[in-house]
């Protein structure tokens, strides 16, 4: 029997470097939806409303295809961050010369599952 994967959203192309991202899902990695989405609600970060944005879409995929579910019957299985493609970008220096500017971005992979399924 194949195990249950879960019910997936991305967001890709994220204007923020993975690193500061990572930050902020460490903090609601296999906690309850409820509880992740209302730590998500006060973290001053930028981060936080972004992933706050995928989570929320992770879930209503979840109660989409499961009628029986409710958000209560949820968690956060799986945070993935991973890295983008850089926007180089030219900044001028002294003398005529130049520096590159790396703006990173990430891709957010959230996976929620019933918690039921946390004992798999």
């Amino acid at each position: 029997m194949e195990a249950k994967k879960g019910y997936k959203a991305l967001s890709k192309h994220v204007l923020i470097s993975p690193t500061k991202l990572r930050r902020v899902a460490r903090e609601i990695s296999r906690k309850p939806y409820t509880e992740a989405v209302a730590i998500l609600d006060t973290l001053p970060q930028k981060g936080a409303g972004l992933l706050l944005k995928t989570v929320k879409s992770a879930a209503a995929n979840a109660l989409v295809q499961n009628k029986k579910l409710d958000e209560e019957m949820l968690f956060i299985k799986e945070i993935q961050i991973n890295e983008g493609p850089r926007l180089r970008r030219v900044w001028p220096r002294a003398r005529g010369r130049r520096d590159i500017l790396l703006k990173r971005m990430s891709h957010i992979s959230v996976v929620v599952d019933e918690i039921a399924g946390l004992g798999e």
